[in-house]
């Protein structure tokens, strides 16, 4: 995963041309803590209603969060759910002209009705589905070919979304899977719950869950689902759809991967989470995969971000983007593991974008922090409690001595930065060989610079970096008689 690392660093654009069924889904938010008087249902008190882009709409913000240029083709009813989901394609920059009005069937809408009760998390009661499976007419295919192929030069990767509302039918999936690979853009995969994928034969790369492969293959499961089971279905459909590579996506378990360039399968484990709502998992994963891949990663670090996307995603009731700086931070957190806090300082940089892109307000301080003691310990709390990410920059060994002594510090830098790294207030740690952070302040740019009572304004190295980009400069008054010299007086003393 280390490489996979080092390639978000240098992390590009590209552009994505996305093909199969838009949806939009409409959720109706209420209070449903009783039942009806004159049957034995609950009653949802109505609150507010909110409109979001879902299947390979959803799609298409995903690739649109990680930086891509998205192009969206398919079908829409001429009717206000249609007019709806373009407007909230268009409020995301994605082009919209491949997306044909159809007057003879509706736009693909579900209603989700969606209950809180006793202030618990909110719950789905019930949907409603307006939708037409129809395939599209002859006439209308070839106008959704032609938009293809004029989307296609310039195209890193083609994306198929496939929820089995008519749009990608047999004829059309594979004269686009032919024009892609002609012009030598790998085509990638959401397969339809189908029993067969003949449709998505010479595809780059499918990612079905494993019920929907048991499906395609006619190869069900029955005992426990054996490594061994995952990869038959995993190199049935390798084989029989002529593909370059299978992501067999397995709940829990991650997913396994297995490419026509090497015959060993690669387990892909994924991180266990407190799931909350898997929709749109399967939009993210196939987003990560085709965004990694445009950017040139490997199959296995391609797998292994979509999974660390579709686990974020699980995270989040309904479907919300994932921007590409939460993933990048998410794999640079599982790199490093959750056993301490130090950073360097592009990895510091990685925290930084990722609660950004979030909304999340940065907070700075720094010190030697030598002797660990309560009223450090009442600083960083203090700190902390001033926005959502609180980084410290640390002195180094060599900074600390020229300030302090010879004789300091009492403890090296890599366990002072394990014990600040502990607790619970602090966020990350960055090492600074200077005599002051400047460095530090001038690449994160923090919202909140925070000093400790013994400075005044003018005396906070990078006050003036800080309030000019809008941030502001607030000192925390220190605890009586708590202090690192004090502390080693009175360890002396004894």
């Amino acid at each position: 995963m280390q490489d996979l690392l080092n390639a978000l660093n240098s992390w590009k654009p590209f552009h994505a041309v996305v093909v199969g069924d838009f949806m939009l889904d409409r959720l109706v938010h209420g209070e449903a803590s009783r039942l009806s008087a004159d049957a034995p249902v609950p009653v949802l008190r109505v609150e507010r209603r909110e409109d979001q882009a879902g299947g390979a709409a959803n799609l298409c913000l995903n690739l649109r969060a990680m930086r891509g240029q998205v192009t969206a083709i398919g079908l829409l009813g001429d009717d206000n759910e249609g007019a709806i989901l373009r407007g909230l394609l268009r409020d995301e920059s994605i082009d919209d002209a491949g997306l044909m009005s159809d007057p003879s069937r509706p736009t693909t809408s579900k209603q989700n009705l969606i209950g809180l009760a006793q202030a618990r998390h909110p719950q789905k009661m019930f949907r409603v589905d307006v939708e037409s499976t129809e395939a599209p007419d002859e006439q209308t295919e070839a106008k959704l070919l032609g938009a293809f192929e004029a989307a296609l030069p310039g195209a890193d990767v083609v994306c198929i979304e496939d929820y089995n509302k008519g749009v990608c039918s047999p004829a059309l999936c594979a004269a686009m899977i032919e024009k892609a690979r002609g012009a030598g853009v790998p085509v990638f995969v959401d397969p339809a719950s189908l029993s067969d994928y003949s449709r998505y034969k010479g595809a780059t790369a499918i990612t079905p869950n494993r019920t929907e492969a048991e499906r395609a293959t006619g190869m069900p499961t029955h005992a426990d689902a054996s490594p061994e089971h995952n990869v038959r279905l995993a190199r049935t459909m390798l084989d029989t759809l002529d593909l370059d590579a299978v992501v067999l996506t397995l709940d829990r378990h991650g997913a396994l991967l297995l490419t026509r360039d090497d015959p060993t399968p690669i387990p892909v484990p994924t991180v266990a989470r407190e799931v909350y709502d898997v929709t749109g998992a399967g939009d993210m994963m196939l987003a990560g995969l085709a965004a990694a891949r445009a950017n040139g990663i490997g199959w296995v670090g391609s797998v292994e971000l979509a999974n660390a996307a579709a686990g974020l995603e699980v995270e989040v009731f309904g479907v919300a983007p994932i921007p590409i700086e939460q993933i990048h931070h998410e794999i640079l957190e599982l790199c490093a593991g959750k056993g301490g806090a130090l950073r360097t300082l592009d990895e510091a940089l990685v925290q930084v974008r990722a609660a950004r892109s979030a909304g999340k307000k940065i907070v700075f301080t720094n010190g030697c922090f030598d002797v660990i003691h309560a009223g450090h310990v009442h600083l960083l709390e203090r700190t902390a409690a001033l926005g959502d990410l609180l980084i410290v920059g640390l002195n180094s060994d060599a900074s600390v001595k020229r300030l302090k002594g010879e004789s300091r510090p009492l403890n090296v830098e890599a366990d002072r930065a394990r014990v600040l790294g502990a607790l619970g207030s602090v966020d990350g740690v960055v090492l600074f060989e200077e005599d002051t952070p400047i460095r530090l302040i001038e690449a994160i740019r923090p919202d909140v610079l925070v000093k400790g009572g013994d400075y005044t304004r003018d005396g906070v190295v990078g006050a003036d970096i800080v309030e000019q980009a809008g941030g502001r400069v607030e000192i925390i008054p220190l605890v009586d008689g708590l202090s690192t010299t004090a502390t080693i007086e009175r360890m002396k003393s004894r």
